[in-house]
C-alpha cells in the first residue's frame, strides 16, 4: 500500500495535491516577506520557517504525479 493510495481512498486526487504544492510556493513566498518585518531577534526563526514550507512543494508535487499515473493506469479503456 501507498502513501497515493491512501490518499486517494480519502478522496484526494494527484491533481488536489498539485493545487497545493503550487499553494505551499505562495505560502512560503509570505512566510518569507513576513520573515522581513519581524524583530532581528526572531527574523531567524522566521527565514527558517519560511524555508522549511518551501521544501514542501517538489514533495507534494511528486505524491501527486504518482497518484495521477495510478488513477490514469486504473481507467478503464486505457492502454497500460
Amino acid at each position: 500500500m501507498t502513501v497515493g493510495s491512501l490518499l486517494h481512498r480519502t478522496g484526494l486526487r494527484g491533481t488536489h495535491l498539485q493545487w497545493i504544492s503550487l499553494g505551499s510556493v505562495g505560502f512560503s513566498i509570505g512566510l518569507w516577506l513576513r520573515a522581513k518585518t519581524v524583530d532581528q531577534d526572531e527574523r531567524g526563526n522566521a527565514e527558517r520557517r519560511a524555508i522549511f514550507v518551501g521544501l514542501w512543494p517538489s514533495m507534494l508535487w511528486q505524491i501527486g504525479d504518482a497518484m495521477r499515473r495510478e488513477e490514469r493506469a486504473g481507467l478503464p479503456g486505457r492502454r497500460r
